[in-house]
């Protein structure tokens, strides 16, 4: 059984990883620099992590464990008697706000996963994206469900950063992004 610590150090080590990947893109570290920024050497790196493309991996799919998790917190509030698309930008919005660099992680570099992997992830974001869609009590044709899925979640997944240093308080920034979430949601229905 894994030593607290130790825990710690694994998961501190993989956010310290996680930060330079975001920062540089994850093409641009090489194992060196990304011992180096650990403080380990380049062969102790692989008594931690199997390979650089392993520990991108990890940290993608932890995102979409993450995303799964803000619609099951959804799906709870819901019964409760929470709107939709209200519990959907809430959720959507404290996870941007835990973990911003999981989200341009995700998007940037999960291009550089092995075929594999991007297809291991490929069915993870299919998976997040039909359930949004469900959670949000849309359905669409079978042609179109992917389409939409995808549209929606690309469209929660950017929405924070487009209005990124505005000067909008916390509350108008939440009320536009609802309003153009809920338009492009409502124009998609009718397609």
């Amino acid at each position: 059984m894994p030593m607290p610590e130790a825990c710690s150090r694994f998961e501190q080590s993989r956010d310290m990883a996680l930060a330079l990947f975001a920062s540089k893109g994850f093409g641009q570290v090489s194992m060196r620099e990304l011992a180096t920024h650990l403080g380990l050497t380049a062969g102790s790196l692989y008594h931690h992590f199997p390979s650089k493309q392993h520990l991108l991996f990890d940290l993608i799919e932890e995102f979409y464990d993450e995303l799964q998790a803000a619609l099951t917190l959804c799906t709870r509030r819901l019964r409760a008697g929470g709107k939709p698309l209200t519990e959907v930008l809430q959720a959507h919005l404290a996870l941007h706000r835990a973990k911003p660099l999981h989200f341009r992680l995700a998007e940037r570099d999960s291009r550089c996963l092995s075929e594999a992997q991007r297809a291991h992830v490929s069915v993870l974001r299919d998976t997040y994206e039909q359930q949004l869609l469900k959670v949000l009590g849309l359905s669409f044709s079978v042609e179109c469900r992917a389409g939409a899925g995808h549209a929606v979640a690309n469209l929660l997944n950017s929405l924070p950063g487009w209005l990124e240093g505005s000067a909008l308080t916390e509350p108008q920034r939440t009320a536009l992004m609802e309003n153009m979430l809920g338009g492009a949601i409502a124009h998609l229905a009718t397609t």
